[in-house]
Formats: structure tokens, C-alpha cells, sequence
């Protein structure tokens, strides 16, 4: 629906204030609205909102004018808001020029964008849309009935509904979420814990903070539910510290929450309490993994706890503990109030609902979107995300962060469910999907994820500490020209010996990016190794710098840029290049 105005107000004002809002300069945009309308003396309402997904287009400003659609201006500069306030607010026009989209109520979110078409927003349903830090926002858009409707049901059927909707756990393995909550319900024990993952470390996935720092009270409010369901009245939200803003805005939606009696003790007037505590991660990648990250909450070292016992029976400080992530508890409430039956009828048949996924990389439109499962790549990376910047070729897609693997354009037709992707050579991790073009080299994009794999590894087990190293070593010598074909060989045998000797998801995935390259893109390792030489020109100690005789005017331009004094001649005599002295840096070739 479309958000009300207040009837002395001549409009409203909304300005993007998440993190990719403000690091496009919101907070500058905020300001010259904060100015132009003091100076104008008009009582326009000024709030902020979360990503709504096109970050591509940040900054975002809205319009809101009684009786009109709402308005969104992009890439919005402080110099844009003199005349957006004089025109639109004051002359009832629109800037055309400078207008992306127009909003109409949830069911017509920006129908002139090819972007939001084919989406199925459930977790980003108030993204965007609502003020994060007013929870009269959330509680205007059905925030917390599906709370007050869950405590008038037995726990078991809350625990039957979440089962009947399919819903799988997002954060990367895909388990039954109801499964999951079942065992942590019939679990012995009085003490019962909670956990929220929202330790989010795959690069190029922001799908989770921008669920906190957007919509906030949907996490708190499936939490919620998840405690009554599971019998718990303590939880733990594990957010990174690099997070600020989804740090500051969970603690200002916690505090209100307990002021209005949806958190804290006895619960809408009914027999339930349930508080939440923030823990603030140091960014470990490992603590992604639950028992490394119940480790962390307890003060440990955030390490890898070996299973079964599993945490469900055995967790946080030695009881029974539920652990989802952000994405997993922000469809609950959905859940709750339209039916598990509801949610079961999008998706396909072992992969329910919708997924949320971060686009990064060569796309035209980076951003978040939110499809139904079973939805190709081709349609998310072509259709919504507009395909391939500067008209180049699509090379391939990471999906499932660095332990996800790179699919290329023959793939481009598969599905995105959780068995499609295994069977591809990826997983469906979180939701980061980085897309690639013809210029990436895939051995050298490879080296780049071992190389993270190994810094993050937290040692405790050798298949994994020793193998991400090898693993970086071996790619390191291939992109340097010194691989030989018993590297390849070398590579897929320690994938054997991480897959089945590590001891949690980390080392055992690690080996991904790399078997996925080398499966779909063996042409390019034969090419590094064989040859010596990298077909997309990225991996500097293959490239070779000569002077082509006939074409060299002796212009010195060459001579003088050279930071090595690689390069000797004097004017309008022919140059050479010493080839032990090169260093490859590619300046000569730049002003030649």
C-alpha cells in the first residue's frame, strides 16, 4: 500500500539511507533537503528508508504528494534538490529527466522496470519502503500480527506451518528450517537458545545487511515466533562489527520492541518472554559456520566444533540451541500469516519460496534482487539485472560465495534451486552471485578465492589449513608461468582429500572456484600452463613486451615511462626491451 501522508503536510520526502545510500553521499542529499525546505518554508515530511535494491541508482529520493504515486528520483546529487523541491513538491511536476520509477502501492513496485517484474519480494518486502527506525512503519505495514497470530497457536503447529511452507534454511546449506526447529523442540533440556547468523563474510554478498539496516523488525519479529516455537526465552543476534549501521538500527528496533511489549517479558500479555542480545563478530569468516560461531558467543576462539553432538541437542554453553540466518527468520512472519501453503506454491518442487540475491560484478544493474526459486540465471543476470556492462560478452557467474563455484554461459539456462546448483558444481550459499566478462581470467579469479579461503582458514584441522595454502601456492605458480600439468593433477587430489577429511563446510567446499574453473574452463588452465600465456592478458608474469621494428618511430615515450629501465634507444632510433628487466607493468604499452 501507499505510504499515508499526514493532511497538514504538503508532501513527503524520503531519502535512501542505506549503506549504499550513504556511501553514494545520502547524507549530503539529506542535508540540502534539510536546507531547501527550511529555506522554502514548507513543512514537508523528511524520513529515511532502507535499499530498496536498485543501488545502482544511488542515491534514491522519493516523492510523496497527496493523491499522486510516489516518485523516485536516482542518482540524486545536493546541486539536484533546489529544483526536485521547486518543480515537484512546490509545482506539483516531476523532474522527468532525472526520474527512474514510480511506486503504486505493493503491487505495482515500479511496474515500468524490467528489474522488479520478474521479483517475488518476501524477505524485501518493507525494504525500501518503510523507515527502519520508526516502528510505527513496520507495525502500519502488518508488522507483529504474525506474532500475536503464532502465540494463539500451540508450538507444534507453528513449528507444522513452517514445515507445510518448505522453507529451507538460507544461509547457505539449505535444511529444512521446521525439520530444524522440531529437533531443537523435542531436545531435552529447560534452557533452550536461539541464534541469528548474520555473520554475512562472502565477498560480494550484502543480502542480510540490507535486511537489518532495512527492515529490522521482520528478523526480531521471526525470531520471535521461532522462540515460542522452539520453547526458548534468550536469543543471540551474531552481526559483524563492520556492519554499524545494521548494528545502531537492531539495537533501536530491539529497544522498541521491548517498549511496546513484542520482546522482553510476557510477550503481547501472553506466556512468553524472550529477549535478544547483540554479539558483534570480528569479521572471522569461519564463524559463518555455527559451532565456530556458538564458540565465538561464548568468548572462545572462533573455531569448528566436531558433529554430533549437533546443536540442536547440544549448542550454545551446552544446550539445545536453534541456529537460522537473517534471510531464514525475515520469512517467517510471511510464513505465518499467509500460510505455509502459500509459500510452498512459489518455487519448485524440493526448493520452496523465493530467494534474495546480491548482483555484483560486470552486471548493468548491481543491486539486490528477490526471485522465485527455480528462476534461471539467464533471466536474473539478462533480464533483471540488464545484462552485461560496456556490451561485452558474458564469461561466467560465482554463486555461493567463495566456497560457491563459476558457471559459464552454456549453464546459463539452469535453474537456481538447491539441487540444480550441486549438480552444476556450485551451491546456493547465501545469495552472492558476482558476474563475469570476457576480460576476467578464470585461473587468476580462482587464485583470488584460495587466496581468501586460506587466510580465513582458522587452522584447526590439516585437510583444510594445509590444503587452502597448497591450493594458493599451485594457482600462484600456474598465473606466474611456472605451472606444469602435474599441477592440475596435484589440485584435483587435495580437492578429494579436503572434501572428505575436513572438518566443517570451509575446507570442505573450498576446493569449489577451482574445480568449477578447471571443469568448465580448461582451455584456459591448458593455455596458463601448456602455453604460457593468459588468454584474457590478467596475469601480468605471462605477458611479453617487444618492439615492433617497423612501427617504432624512436618517439621516446616508451623510454621515458619505464619504471625499470627496461627499455633503451635514443630519438628516431628504434627501441629494444630487455626481458629480464621488464617488470610487465604495461606503461609502455599505455602511451605507445
Amino acid at each position: 500500500m501507499a505510504m499515508a501522508l499526514p493532511e497538514t503536510a504538503p508532501g513527503r520526502i524520503i531519502v535512501g539511507m542505506g549503506t549504499c545510500g550513504l556511501a553514494a553521499g545520502a547524507g549530503e542529499v539529506w542535508n540540502a533537503v534539510a536546507r531547501e525546505t527550511a529555506k522554502l518554508g514548507l513543512a514537508t515530511e523528511l524520513s529515511r528508508t532502507g535499499c530498496i535494491g536498485m543501488c545502482e541508482h544511488e542515491v534514491l529520493l522519493d516523492v510523496v504528494m497527496p493523491g499522486a504515486p510516489r516518485v523516485t528520483y536516482g542518482h540524486v546529487t545536493p546541486e539536484m534538490v533546489e529544483r526536485i523541491l521547486a518543480e515537484h513538491v512546490v509545482g506539483g511536476v516531476p523532474v522527468g529527466e532525472w526520474v527512474v520509477g514510480t511506486i503504486r502501492g505493493d503491487a505495482e513496485l515500479y511496474p515500468e522496470l524490467p528489474f522488479f517484474s520478474r521479483q517475488r519480494r518476501i524477505v524485501l518486502r518493507n525494504c525500501g519502503l518503510i523507515d527502519p527506525e520508526r516502528l510505527e512503519d513496520y507495525l502500519g505495514r502488518g508488522g507483529y500480527t504474525a506474532l500475536a497470530k503464532a502465540l494463539s497457536m500451540p508450538p507444534e503447529r507453528v513449528i507444522d506451518e513452517v514445515k507445510l511452507s518448505g522453507l529451507r534454511g538460507r544461509g547457505g546449506a539449505g535444511f529444512a528450517t521446521g525439520l530444524k526447529w522440531g529437533f531443537a523442540r523435542a531436545a531435552e533440556g529447560t534452557k533452550k537458545y536461539l541464534i541469528c547468523n548474520a555473520d554475512e563474510g562472502d565477498p560480494g554478498a550484502f543480502m542480510d545487511r540490507s535486511v537489518l539496516e532495512g527492515d529490522p523488525h521482520s528478523v526480531l519479529e521471526g525470531m520471535a515466533i521461532a522462540a515460542h516455537a522452539i520453547g526458548s526465552d534468550e536469543g543471540y543476534i551474531y552481526v559483524r562489527a563492520e556492519y554499524p549501521l545494521a548494528v545502531r538500527r537492531l539495537r533501536t528496533a530491539i529497544a522498541q520492541a521491548e517498549a511496546k511489549g513484542y520482546l522482553g517479558k510476557d510477550i503481547m500479555g501472553r506466556n512468553l518472554s524472550f529477549h535478544i542480545h547483540l554479539k558483534e563478530g570480528a569479521g572471522a569468516f569461519v564463524c559463518g559456520e555455527e559451532t565456530a560461531l556458538i564458540a565465538s558467543i561464548e568468548g572462545e576462539r572462533g573455531m569448528p566444533r566436531s558433529r554430533p553432538p549437533f546443536p540442536a541437542n547440544k549448542g550454545l554453553w551446552g544446550c539445545p540451541t536453534n541456529n537460522n540466518n537473517v534471510e531464514t527468520y525475515a520469512n517467517v512472519p510471511w510464513i505465518i500469516n499467509q500460510g505455509g501453503a502459500a509459500f510452498a506454491a512459489f518455487g519448485t518442487e524440493k526448493s520452496k519460496g523465493s530467494k534474495v540475491f546480491a548482483l555484483t560484478g560486470k552486471v548493468a544493474n548491481t543491486g539486490l534482487v528477490e526471485v522465485e526459486m527455480g528462476t534461471s540465471l539467464r533471466e536474473i543476470i539478462f533480464d533483471l539485472g540488464g545484462g552485461i556492462v560496456e556490451g561485452k560478452k558474458f564469461k561466467a557467474v560465482q554463486i555461493g560465495g567463495p566456497s560457491g563455484g563459476c558457471l559459464p554461459a552454456s549453464l546459463l539456462d539452469t535453474p537456481v534451486d538447491y539441487e540444480s546448483l550441486v549438480a552444476a558444481g556450485a551451491m546456493m550459499g547465501s545469495g552472492g552471485m558476482v558476474v563475469l566478462d570476457e576480460d576476467t581470467c578464470m585461473v587468476d579469479f580462482a587464485k583470488f578465492f584460495a587466496d581468501f579461503l586460506q587466510k580465513e582458514s582458522c587452522g584447526k584441522c590439516v585437510p583444510c589449513r594445509e590444503g587452502t595454502v597448497r591450493m594458493w601456492e599451485t594457482l600462484e605458480r600456474i598465473t606466474s608461468g611456472k605451472g606444469e600439468e602435474a599441477d592440475l593433477e596435484l589440485m584435483e587430489h587435495l580437492a578429494v582429500v579436503m572434501r572428505g577429511a575436513s572438518l566443517c563446510a570451509l575446507g570442505q567446499t573450498a576446493p569449489n572456484p577451482v574445480l568449477s574453473t578447471m571443469r568448465y574452463f580448461a582451455d584456459e588452465y591448458r593455455a596458463h600452463v601448456v602455453e604460457k600465456r593468459c588468454p584474457a592478458d590478467v596475469c601480468t608474469q605471462l605477458r611479453f613486451y617487444r618492439v615492433i621494428a617497423d612501427k617504432c618511430p624512436g618517439c621516446t615515450k616508451c623510454l621515458k615511462v619505464c619504471p625499470a629501465d627496461a627499455i633503451t634507444g635514443r630519438a628516431k632510433v628504434i627501441h629494444k626491451i630487455d626481458p629480464l628487466k621488464c617488470t610487465r607493468c604495461g606503461e609502455c604499452e599505455a602511451v605507445c
